[in-house]
């Protein structure tokens, strides 16, 4: 995919973030709450090694704040073997469902449970690698984005 990418077509990025679930008292009123983005254009490739690190060093930090300062640099390898691409944002657009259910006005009397069931993404606790030597204790990053 990123190969045919590099030819320089024309792509659609879509990302969707899940709220929650919406159940109705008729099944066919079920929704979801979420927030979405889709967005439009032409992607190009990142050349040269200093806008690679810094494009790599933004996506990381935008993961794991600060974690870019914690790790070993890329070698000229790891780089040549990345491919960074871009997207300008000319044409873009968002989406967002929020509240309750909206039943058929006959079915709000029916002895049905409707509501909200809210959903969320959390950070779990650090599980150490394995191999990680005991004396190495949890990185300032990590601790933070717990």
């Amino acid at each position: 995919m990123l190969r045919t990418l590099k030819q320089g077509i024309e792509v659609c990025v879509t990302v969707t973030l899940l709220d929650g679930l919406v159940l109705a008292r008729s099944a066919f009123h079920h929704s979801m709450n979420y927030r979405s983005v889709v967005v439009f254009g032409t992607a190009t490739v990142v050349e040269g090694a200093d806008e690679k690190l810094v494009a790599l060093q933004a996506f990381t930090n935008h993961i794991v704040p600060d974690r870019w300062a914690e790790v070993r640099s890329s070698t000229a390898q790891e780089l040549a073997g990345t491919l960074v691409l871009s997207i300008p944002l000319h044409e873009a657009s968002a989406k967002v469902r929020t509240g309750p259910p909206k039943d058929d006005e006959d079915d709000y009397d029916l002895p049905v449970w409707a509501g909200e069931l809210p959903l969320r993404v959390v950070v779990g606790e650090p599980v150490p690698d394995p191999r990680l030597s005991p004396e190495i204790k949890l990185s300032n990053s990590v601790q933070q984005l717990r």
